[in-house]
């Protein structure tokens, strides 16, 4: 049953989701795992412009949102490093049917962070990049390029192996990095807790380029850390407080029903309330919002991958319980300035 809505009228804007249409068949295709993902990809197949809104609608005040890449439609053919730019392509047709109004006054896919591999040559990782731009027609605002690794393939199951070790460190890399900063786009750094002296090196080296921590860095809790969530809970907040130093980086406050922390096995069963979902989030997004402020943390949904631990409506309740006690000025850029202003948001 839905929760009863907290604050319906606070403004938010939603700067973390994704939308995909994966057949059925995708599970075929990747290697047998007992991971969470596997739940995910089973009970959320789809996740296009009407999934969206349904969860958009669901009750709070949701302005505007930030696609996130994830792989989907890329072109099936033609230059290699130009396939993704698909991605952008599709999610750009997305954001101009809400902009029509014909769904009400939400915009989704206001700003679009789309992909390209930066370890190529500088002046391919620009062409991609402006190629990006254009198929934005204007919403396009950077890239993600994940470095999640570990050595445990049990910790990230199907999405174990694809990219190497020290991706950030990579020299390579590095070089195409550079572009971004000419280009003014901005970085979407997805890594696992472990890793987060890696994204804390790539914050000091490029200062800047503004860096958006995902999933306030992706705490660990199942493969060779479960049960060990609590024992580097100490590490991972030492590295917060470090990242935090780095005036370029922003910080994510989401991501964490997904099955990496361990807090849930199985998407059966019935959902967490708010109530409980802000009880076991709290210790980690307080300590972000302690060490980065306000202005530099946005509340992210993450969805649909987050429907595996929380609907959408208790999901933005619990942070509405989190952040009960923080100053108006303070919700408005949790909730929403911080979003628009980091990925440059005209909302009316």
């Amino acid at each position: 049953m839905p929760e009863h809505i907290l604050e319906p009228d606070l403004p938010i804007v939603d700067p973390h989701h994704h939308l995909w249409d994966r057949p059925t068949d995708i599970l075929k295709n990747l290697p047998h795992s007992d991971h969470g993902f596997m739940d995910i990809i089973r009970n959320i197949p789809r996740y296009l412009l009407d999934e969206l809104l349904a969860d958009l609608r669901s009750g709070h005040n949701i302005r505007a949102t930030v696609y996130m890449e994830c792989g989907a439609m890329y072109r099936a053919d033609g230059p290699e490093p130009l396939r993704s730019v698909g991605e952008t392509e599709f999610v750009n047709g997305v954001a101009a049917m809400t902009a029509s109004g014909l769904y009400g006054g939400v915009r989704a896919c206001l700003g679009i962070v789309g992909h390209t591999d930066l370890r190529q040559s500088p002046d391919v990782v620009e062409d991609v990049l402006r190629s990006h731009i254009a198929a934005g027609h204007g919403r396009f605002r950077g890239i993600r390029q994940s470095c999640s690794w570990d050595a445990d393939p049990n910790v990230l199951g199907p999405l174990h192996g694809r990219v190497p070790e020290g991706l950030y460190r990579d020299p390579k890399f590095r070089e195409g990095f550079k572009v971004l900063h000419k280009l003014g786009l901005s970085f979407d750094a997805w890594q696992l807790e472990p890793q987060l002296p890696d994204v804390i090196d790539l914050a000091r080296a490029f200062p800047e380029t503004t860096i958006v921590l995902d999933h306030v860095g992706t705490p660990l809790g199942v493969g060779a850390y479960k049960g060990k969530r609590d024992d580097r809970y100490g590490a991972w907040k030492e590295s917060i407080l470090s990242l935090s130093k780095c005036q370029n980086v922003v910080v994510k406050l989401g991501g964490l029903p997904m099955p990496f922390l361990g807090f849930r096995e199985r998407m059966a069963g019935p959902d967490e309330t708010s109530q409980s979902l802000a009880a076991m989030w709290k210790p980690y997004i307080e300590p972000c919002i302690e060490a980065f402020g306000a202005k530099r943390c946005m509340f992210e949904s993450n969805f649909p991958v987050d429907r595996f631990g929380a609907t959408y409506d208790a999901l933005w309740n619990a942070f509405k319980r989190i952040a009960s006690g923080a100053s108006a000025d303070d919700k408005t850029a949790l909730f929403s300035g911080t979003a628009a202003r980091v990925y440059r948001l005209h909302i009316a």
